[in-house]
């Protein structure tokens, strides 16, 4: 079978690595110069930057990936565990860490918030881990023809409604703890998920299973020397890669419709019989396919946007500084209906501030730090008018930034806002895609198949299962098993549950 992928971007090139590992032919051609789409690279000056994601959680989705192309994680990539994970830091001025294993974990606890709440986080742990167990297996890993098919796993809808899966997020963690603080560091994880916590699915505490329990990883060289690694491996299993030159149109067959190959700017044709697409979906069927994109695509809620500022700054970090830090405003609920609710600003915004160099000084100068600063904010479909605000919010980040203590000597910056994730292709100015709303939630996500256009497949983010790193690893092997499927009996892999996974 002949696959091309269209972008290198996490998602595309863990199908890469599936398929390619299971003797197909495949072709991934990507824009840019360099693998890793979102998880891109930035260098000035000396400060080298990642400009996608940069917390990464569970290895063993990464080393899956790897295995399905003969390789493994420590043949491309090396991972520091982060102890601790992270920085907890509040408007009263009072610290949490968030520390690699229960036991030191639940030591903070009874040191910062008290023995009833260090008590309950062994039974939180278990609670959060049941989550993983029911969600994984039945709801994340595993491919949907339709809602339907949510009646084949009765049993796991019921542990999740026993496990209160159903309920608020928040609500949930305030039953184990009284310190609002643990509230807050154990429910902020929903905004991943575009979402507040008041109003996320307990559900999504699988995400808090991934931070607190799986544990917070660094690899070294920033994550997008993860994508560097799959690229390698990939290519290693046979496939080619393309770059620095973008797909313009998926092509298809007169009549049926079928999917025939792709067509770049610079005029080289792919031929396939599967095309597996990485970019946003709308974007997948405005630009490359000029049709409409599928219901469940074009409705419902985008995540909010965030405004990341790169910063290489000469100076000393603030003694207590870690690798990721948060810190967590004064005004919680007011800010998530501002942000949510209203669309507007922030007045008292939560940040999060990545430093990198902590823990690998190579990305600095010497007696220097990359600073890696994230705000959420409305997407594009909020009040705010980017043309005129992207200043002012700028020097508002870096007022709060030089007065949380952080270095103010900057060498070089990077800002980048809604307009910019726009002007990268990502729907409504968010990197984050749609929300992960109960209608935008598992089957009901935009699906990695349109059976008005057979051969077609969708990768990354906006399809299943859906944001985040973890998720879009899933998603390439997801992705990888419609392709098979697609393949029919001349397919060494097999269609259906087992996919394409490692061998």
């Amino acid at each position: 079978m002949k696959v091309a992928i269209v972008g290198a971007g996490l998602g595309g090139l863990a199908a890469a690595c599936h398929l390619a590992g299971n003797g197909h032919d495949v072709t991934v051609v990507e824009r840019d110069p360099a693998p890793g789409g979102r998880a891109g690279r930035w260098e000035s000056n000396g400060y080298s930057f990642d400009t996608g994601p940069t917390v990464f959680t569970m290895v063993e989705f990464l080393e899956r990936t790897f295995n399905a192309a003969g390789a493994s994680v420590e043949d491309h990539v090396t991972f520091d565990r982060l102890d601790p994970g992270y920085r907890a830091c509040y408007a009263d001025g009072s610290e949490l860490f968030v520390r690699a294993g229960r036991e030191a974990m639940t030591e903070e606890i009874r040191t910062v918030c008290g023995a009833h709440d260090a008590a309950a986080f062994g039974p939180f742990c278990d609670w959060l881990t049941e989550l993983n167990r029911v969600e994984v297996p039945n709801f994340i890993d595993r491919n949907f023809n339709t809602p339907f098919d949510l009646a084949s796993s009765p049993k796991a809808g019921i542990e999740l409604l026993r496990l209160g899966g159903f309920g608020k997020l928040e609500a949930k963690v305030k039953t184990f703890f009284d310190d609002y603080r643990l509230h807050r560091l154990f429910s902020f994880q929903a905004l991943y998920a575009g979402l507040s916590p008041f109003d996320a699915l307990a559900l999504y505490g699988v995400i808090t299973y991934m931070d607190t329990v799986a544990g917070v990883w660094a690899p070294r060289g920033g994550i997008h020397a993860v994508a560097t690694g799959l690229a390698e491996a990939a290519e290693k299993a046979g496939a080619q890669f393309h770059y620095g030159d973008p797909v313009i149109r998926i092509e298809r067959r007169p009549g049926s419709g079928e999917v025939s190959g792709v067509r770049t700017a610079g005029g080289q044709r792919f031929e396939a019989d599967v095309v597996v697409a990485n970019p946003d979906v709308p974007a997948v069927y405005r630009e490359l396919l000029s049709a409409t994109p599928p219901w469940r695509a074009r409705t419902g809620t985008y995540s909010p946007s965030c405004l990341l500022w790169l910063v290489g700054v000469k100076g000393d970090m603030p003694e207590r500084a870690v690798h990721h830090n948060i810190h967590f405003s004064k005004e919680w609920t007011v800010s998530f209906d501002e942000l949510l609710k209203k669309g507007t600003m922030m007045t008292d915004p939560s940040i999060l501030v990545s430093a990198p160099s902590v823990t690998d000084p190579s990305c600095a100068p010497a007696g220097s730090n990359t600073l890696y600063v994230l705000e959420p904010v409305p997407n594009l479909d909020g009040k705010v008018d980017w043309s005129t605000e992207r200043v002012p919010a700028r020097d508002r980040l870096a007022a709060r930034v030089a007065a949380l203590g952080y270095p103010e000597v900057i060498e070089c910056e990077q800002l980048i806002d809604p307009l910019d994730w726009d002007a990268l292709g990502m729907e409504r100015g968010t990197p984050f895609a749609m929300a992960h709303k109960f209608a935008r939630t598992g089957p009901f996500r935009a699906p990695n198949i349109d059976r008005k256009i057979p051969g077609l497949v969708l990768v990354g983010s906006g399809t299943v299962p859906g944001v985040g790193v973890p998720m879009v690893l899933v998603s390439g092997r997801l992705a990888a098993e419609r392709a098979e499927a697609m393949a029919g009996a001349g397919s060494r892999g097999k269609a259906g549950r087992s996919g394409s996974a490692s061998r």
